[in-house]
């Protein structure tokens, strides 16, 4: 297999963050420095920071009902960060993020190998949202969010339009919208555009996973199900 993928295959860190580690020299493969692209066997000498890894045989797969307040990061020294909130046996990283101040699904593993394929833009994989925002949901918000929106994207320091989406009244003041690409903080900034504050925002869906009815600030494994159509389609 390549290396990236063998490297986050061990549970250490994403395909991403591998490449970087690979980038920085900090991989070696049988005590040579490892290139970029390298393949790789089990039967190979693979060092990070001069620490022997090994992929995992086991890998770990959960959904957690993520409570507003906890962060989404790894960095065990911010305060109310998800790793320590979830507390997990095994060594684990969120896919992807939730905002800080939002709520709902977000799945957390240390196989390093799906990690890009989920959250890849060009694949289309669809998310649900429930928005309760402070005023009138008016069919002028909804058909605005549905065709697009012209939102500053700070990573390509320019701005973009957001992809067409499929956006749903729930009630007066709520909707559900589903996204198939992730900015930042993307449905709080297309609801600014209009003029409308999001009082609370929270992820039901993540393509065939589904938030159901865990309570917030638990999690669960995935079941059989789950995790043989989220494998098929990513791997």
């Amino acid at each position: 297999m390549r290396l990236n993928n063998f490297i986050s295959s061990s549970g250490i860190c994403s395909r991403r963050q591998a490449d970087e580690l690979i980038k920085q020299k900090k991989v070696r493969v049988n005590g040579e420095i490892a290139p970029i692209g390298l393949t790789v066997s089990l039967e190979d000498k693979v060092e990070v920071d001069g620490k022997l890894i090994k992929p995992k045989s086991n890998h770990v797969y959960i959904a957690l009902n993520k409570p507003p307040g906890i962060t989404c990061t790894t960095e065990r020294h911010i305060p109310g960060n998800i790793i320590d909130f979830v507390n997990h046996s095994e060594r684990i990283f969120p896919i992807g993020r939730l905002d800080k101040d939002s709520e709902g699904l977000i799945l957390l593993t240390n196989d390093g190998s799906i990690v890009n394929q989920v959250l890849m833009e060009k694949n289309n994989h669809e998310k649900d949202y429930i928005v309760t925002v402070n005023k009138g949901v008016t069919p002028a918000f909804i058909a605005g969010m549905s065709k697009g929106v012209k939102i500053y994207n700070p990573v390509k320091n320019k701005y973009t339009v957001t992809k067409r989406c499929k956006v749903v009244k729930l009630d007066q003041k709520k909707f559900r919208i589903t996204l198939s690409q992730g900015l930042n903080r993307q449905i709080r900034r297309m609801c600014s555009h209009f003029g409308y504050n999001v009082v609370k925002l929270k992820r039901i869906r993540i393509m065939n996973i589904e938030l159901g009815n865990l309570p917030v600030g638990k999690w669960r494994n995935l079941t059989e199900q789950e995790l043989k159509v989220l494998l098929r389609k990513v791997k």
